[in-house]
């Protein structure tokens, strides 16, 4: 693989930019291997990078239908942050944001992350309360997280309008959270996975299942059978669909989920918002973009007759907050297709059909969880037993009733 530095960049501009070898190999799909996982976005090509390069298990196939970083892991406001309410999930969550703080250097590719922290609004003395509890709770998780008042919210962030429709009364902040380019993640884990021997095949999509009695054995591709001793899933909004076809039923719901971007503009906000009773939260690109988030919704319904009100809904109640924003032109707008759990925390680790695993369920906090979650479910493949921080993360809990409802965590999303 071609080291990427500041003196590689100098020699290659007196060549004209030439010699740059490609950054991965699109390969061809072998009849067999050890591992397959379906589903070329961050999880997948995470774990296959985690699986070659800790638990040394080479014979590694990603297969994506379409390009890889072309679902959810291209369509998202790239935030990275860990202040969830529940242990468990604030460790998983961690172990993801602290492998991000070292990714670019681990994988030799700027991953442009930016700790400019995130910060959720309170507009009352009940919901300042509810962020107090929600902050010393992180805190007690061992997550950095400071109470702030609104002359601290004012100095560092001077263009929120405080005499909202819901009046601004205080909040917290997650002080190393922040965001990284979504891009360059899919791109960095897929160029050094592919120096390790794993095989990335793009335009290959999965039909059906190979079964020896209750074990899968392999797939069905447009480019043929695929054999395999180990099979993930890990496709985001299609696992249902995926699921069914190897006889397992999931219990999500899938919705589409909007964000959209305005026109560049000078450096005006340096830190994440999130208002969950306005229903919002925005952020600026490295680019200069206002990103501009919310909730799922029901995009296809609302599509039918004609409508868009999520992305009116979520205009307005960006300018509730940012006034100053009211006069720049949106640039683009996207969806992609999340699948949410009961109790909006993932389904990820072995499943009842032997030899097939599963990586679904993020709703809304998959780009956040792209290290942690390769990194966890490449030692759950290697092991066949789950990782311990994954461990509560199981398809059983919906059985045992070990729930771990992360909804208010989730903030604004569902």
């Amino acid at each position: 693989m071609q080291r990427y530095s500041f003196w590689s960049l100098l020699q290659h501009s007196f060549t004209g930019n030439s010699g740059w070898q490609a950054a991965w190999r699109n390969a061809p799909l072998r009849s067999s291997y050890d591992v397959v996982i379906v589903g070329g976005g961050g999880h997948g090509l995470a774990t296959a990078y985690y699986l070659a390069r800790k638990h040394g298990i080479r014979s590694v196939a990603v297969l994506e239908k379409g390009w890889i970083g072309g679902g959810n892991s291209g369509r998202n406001t790239q935030v990275t942050r860990s202040n969830y309410f529940y242990p468990e999930s604030s460790a998983f969550f961690d172990h993801s944001l602290k492998l991000y703080e070292g990714l670019g250097r681990e994988l030799n590719f700027n991953v442009m992350l930016s700790q400019r922290g995130h910060m959720v609004l309170a507009h009352s003395a009940h919901e300042l309360d509810m962020c107090r509890r929600w902050m010393n709770s992180i805190v007690m998780n061992g997550v950095d997280a400071i109470m702030l008042t609104p002359e601290e919210i004012r100095r560092r962030v001077p263009i929120l309008n405080f005499r909202a429709r819901y009046p601004v009364v205080g909040g917290f902040i997650q002080p190393r959270a922040g965001i990284s380019r979504h891009d360059a993640v899919v791109w960095g884990y897929a160029r050094s996975a592919s120096a390790l021997g794993v095989d990335i095949v793009q335009g290959c999509e999965v039909n059906g299942f190979l079964r020896s009695g209750d074990r899968v054995t392999g797939l069905e591709t447009s480019r043929g059978r695929v054999s395999a001793e180990r099979i993930v899933l890990s496709v985001a909004g299609n696992s249902t669909v995926l699921a069914n076809r190897a006889g397992l039923r999931l219990p999500l719901t899938t919705m589409a989920l909007q964000a959209m971007v305005s026109e560049p503009v000078k450096p005006v906000l340096n830190t994440l918002v999130m208002s969950a009773v306005i229903h919002v939260y925005v952020s600026q690109s490295d680019r200069g973009e206002i990103v501009l988030g919310a909730g799922a919704d029901g995009y296809h319904s609302y599509a039918q007759r004609g409508g868009v009100p999520q992305l009116r809904n979520t205009v307005a109640a960006a300018l509730e907050l940012f006034p100053c924003f009211s006069r720049l032109r949106l640039m683009r707008q996207w969806a992609g297709a999340v699948d949410i759990t009961p109790d909006t925390t993932p389904i990820m680790g072995l499943t009842p059909v032997s030899g097939l695993y599963i990586n679904c369920g993020w709703g809304t906090g998959g780009y956040k969880a792209i290290p942690a979650g390769g990194d966890t479910m490449a030692y759950t493949v290697a092991h066949n037993r789950p990782h311990h921080l994954i461990a509560p993360f199981s398809l059983e809990r919906f059985t045992s009733g070990a729930l771990i409802d992360e909804g208010a965590a989730a903030g604004v999303a569902h």
